[in-house]
């Protein structure tokens, strides 16, 4: 079974503080993804492409913390981090504090295949974008009058917010992508444009494999969003992957593990996305809400914000 699941960032999405158009916008653009990330496993694509294609449409939209949508950091730039794993032979790729990059998802995945490495980071990873000829965004095509809003708001204070979210310490505002492939290949992709007003070259659990993306085809695909910090200390996405391989817990039961029971032992908020090899999809959170969509060849698909 082909299947694909996306979201578009966590948090304290509060039912009542969207308007009904901004909610028909949000949905549109989930849609958008999640038919051109399925249209590619339709076609008998490898779950690599779909993550990417479903990934980098929401990377061009404004709307989301990743790519077009980014936020501001404390100086005023935009720094950017996006990982990608596949599951058959555990490849992965990752960069982290780009900027000017349109798709950093699609970087992550030249990483991953031109390079022979994992995870390149700032200039180094701006150098190796430069050698494959990648073209940089002015920073005017990163500007959106709601994210440069929200800086103003906390600028020159040692505040940090994560977008979706009325909490000055919150943390969410990310995009990712896993599916399953025809030949049950798992993938997962995660992209985000941090905090605003992140100071001290801070990196979250975006571009970290293990922690924030992870993919297994003997377990799962995973991409999370959340409160960057503590995925990390959890090492949520391959928590998800690890209860499944040794205590054989099902994709429900290990993803439900992590974000309501272990994420939350240490306050750690905000939700996941995975999938498994059967094409089961599995899409808890632990907030008021999470972008979220998913789509199989059961005739499976939703579109959701918030808890039902």
């Amino acid at each position: 079974m082909i299947s694909i699941a996306i979201h578009g960032g966590a948090g304290t999405l509060l039912k009542g503080a969207m308007t009904a158009e901004k909610e028909e916008e949000y949905k549109a653009a989930l849609q958008l993804a999640l038919a051109k990330g399925y249209a590619v496993l339709e076609k008998g694509g490898t779950s690599v492409d779909a993550v990417e294609q479903a990934v980098i449409c929401l990377e061009d939209s404004h709307l989301f913390n990743a790519g077009k949508g980014s936020v501001f950091t404390a100086t005023g730039k935009h720094e950017m981090d996006a990982s990608i794993m596949e599951g058959e032979s555990l490849q992965a790729g990752a960069v982290s504090l780009v900027s000017g990059i349109k798709n950093p998802v699609a970087l992550a995945k030249d990483v991953m295949q031109k390079s022979n490495h994992v995870f390149l980071a700032g200039d180094g990873a701006m150098e190796f974008a430069k050698s494959l000829k990648y073209s940089l965004e002015p920073d005017s095509y990163f500007y959106d009058e709601l994210r440069y809003n929200q800086w103003q708001e906390i600028k020159d204070s040692d505040s940090f917010q994560l977008d979706h979210s009325d909490k000055k310490d919150s943390k969410f505002g990310t995009v990712g992508a896993v599916a399953c492939d025809v030949n049950g290949n798992l993938a997962a992709a995660t992209s985000t444009g941090g905090m605003t007003n992140k100071k001290f070259g801070r990196i979250g659990d975006s571009p970290m494999i293990g922690a924030g993306n992870y993919a297994n085809n003997k377990t799962c695909a995973v991409s999370c969003t959340g409160s960057g910090e503590f995925f990390i200390r959890g090492v949520a996405a391959y928590d998800v992957s690890a209860l499944m391989e040794f205590k054989n817990l099902s994709l429900n039961d290990a993803a439900a593990e992590v974000v309501q029971k272990r994420l939350m032992e240490i306050k750690g908020d905000g939700g996941l996305i995975a999938v498994d090899a059967n094409g089961n999809i599995a899409m808890p959170f632990n907030t008021e809400g999470m972008y979220r969509a998913c789509k199989n060849s059961e005739s499976l698909e939703e579109i959701s914000i918030y808890k039902d």
